[in-house]
């Protein structure tokens, strides 16, 4: 089927179902499954090596036609503080001793990397349709090298003041990511997420705010989320945590397993694995530890004294230590392939617009 807008005209797709790029779960199998149904696969890259980053995009090359976008953090990476690294290490000290390991050998680094130069060479090597950011832009040298690779750019925006920053520095169009959303926040001028407003609140509102094509993410699971979108005034939805239990996303079995069981009030915000806030399911570290806690490290830097813990638990087949990222509206997504679940999703949402109500034929 095809489903025409300002966002399928732009990106060259034939339906308006962006899959959001999900560092750890998403790789090319997802992406190619997606833009082979007509939407647009999404490759995160803020994980990966350059040398993964290469041999994915091969993979995608060779089995679609179809475009594609490439995903990068545009974090700014954080001056070591030894001190409260130390302390973050001390908060895990009990949970270490469960497991029989040694706090004090715990990793340090940071776990994902921003966009650079090297991450910029990739894309003038690949020319991705699309160029995706998360926590703001880079730099303007680095956007004009994008664009002048052939790269259409977008970014996410939690505020209107974010979205009308992005569409002033050079963004094609913007993705507006309501609170309900699962993974990571990408707030980058507006820190405090208590005040940041919903999807159907934030969509109309940066509709109205800026003239580039708005594309709604965030509680997006079923076909009457699109619909609600489209309705107020979105021209594409991003959808992430409906493709996790798909048999192509590299979900780990802990983590489909409590999206199977995922309520809606299971989901909480917190920033214990990385030390940025981002959403996922109530699990045993979370609720001891935060949801939030002062004395995680700045982001990323959280991340690499909680890697030993996740591995121990999981080889122990317990998620209780994992990053269980989800929306909200987690509960409401049937497990199918990607393709199929893309398709759906615009298919139900074109029969409610069109006044085809469920059970009416």
């Amino acid at each position: 089927m095809v489903m025409e807008t300002p966002i399928t005209e732009l990106f060259g797709i034939d339906l308006p179902v962006l899959l959001a790029p999900m560092a750890g779960s998403g790789g090319a199998e997802l992406a190619i499954a997606v833009s082979e149904a007509g939407g647009l696969g999404s490759l995160p890259c803020a994980m990966l090596t350059p040398e993964k980053i290469r041999t994915e995009m091969q993979e995608i090359r060779r089995r679609t036609d179809g475009p594609v976008n490439l995903n990068f953090f545009c974090h700014v990476p954080p001056t070591p503080d030894t001190g409260r690294e130390a302390a973050w290490r001390d908060c895990l000290r009990p949970y270490y001793s469960e497991f029989g390991l040694d706090p004090d050998a715990a990793p340090a680094g940071a776990g994902r990397n921003p966009f650079n130069e090297e991450s910029c060479a990739i894309v003038e090597e690949y020319r991705p349709e699309v160029v995706s950011f998360h926590f703001g832009l880079p730099n303007a040298g680095l956007i004009k090298r994008v664009r002048d690779a052939g790269a259409k750019i977008i970014a996410s925006a939690t505020t209107v003041a974010e979205a009308r920053f992005l569409e002033e520095n050079g963004c094609d169009a913007i993705i507006a990511q309501g609170v309900e959303a699962g993974g990571h926040r990408g707030v980058f001028l507006e820190p405090d997420i208590a005040t940041q407003p919903g999807t159907l609140a934030l969509v109309p509102q940066v509709v109205d705010a800026v003239t580039v094509p708005v594309i709604a993410a965030g509680g997006i699971s079923d076909g009457r989320a699109v619909a609600a979108c489209f309705m107020l005034g979105a021209s594409a939805v991003q959808v992430g945590t409906a493709y996790l239990q798909s048999p192509e996303a590299l979900t780990s079995k802990g983590h489909r397993d409590a999206l199977a069981l995922a309520r809606d009030d299971r989901t909480v915000l917190t920033d214990v694995f990385t030390g940025r806030p981002a959403r996922g399911l109530l699990n045993r570290f979370v609720s001891e530890v935060g949801p939030m806690s002062e004395k995680a490290p700045a982001f990323p830097l959280a991340t690499a004294a909680v890697g030993p813990l996740r591995s121990a638990a999981e080889q122990a087949g317990v998620s209780d230590f994992s990053p269980l990222w989800a929306g909200q509206a987690a509960a409401l997504a049937a497990p199918m392939p990607a393709g199929e679940l893309t398709v759906r999703l615009a298919r139900e949402a074109t029969d409610l617009l069109h006044g085809r109500m469920p059970g009416n034929g």
